[in-house]
């Protein structure tokens, strides 16, 4: 009998919470998305090949908008998000995504594979899908 322990992969637990967006859209457009697609996480586009990837999640809004008391309407996504973004490969074990969550106060990142999202994945897909 061997003690391996099957390897649970991001692929296995990632899931598509999450759109795109445009950075230029306002914080009232990617509120309405959040709302319209019922999203945790908005990925912003790369604007050309040489770009990275942005991310906005509604705690960026919070600390940035709501607190500082700014209007959503005047707000443009690519004032608030987080760019670039630190993201994982589909291959990596759950068990380095959480421990690379944990080295850098991350809750959740885009799974990028040759330079394209294939989905997000944050904690709580870890623990419920991820542990055997």
């Amino acid at each position: 009998m061997s003690g391996k322990k099957e390897v649970v992969r991001v692929k296995d637990v990632m899931t598509q919470d999450y759109a795109m967006v445009d950075g230029l859209v306002t914080i009232k457009e990617a509120l309405d998305l959040f709302k319209q697609k019922s999203v945790s996480v908005l990925l912003i586009n790369k604007r050309h090949e040489d770009d990275e990837y942005g991310i906005l999640l509604l705690s960026d809004i919070a600390k940035e908008v709501v607190a500082k008391d700014r209007s959503p309407e005047r707000v443009n996504v690519y004032e608030v998000m987080a760019k670039p973004v630190l993201s994982v490969e589909a291959r990596m074990d759950v068990r380095y995504c959480a421990r690379m969550f944990d080295n850098f106060g991350l809750a959740s990142a885009p799974v990028i594979d040759n330079g394209q999202v294939m989905g997000v994945v944050g904690y709580n897909d870890i623990v419920l899908k991820g542990l055997l």
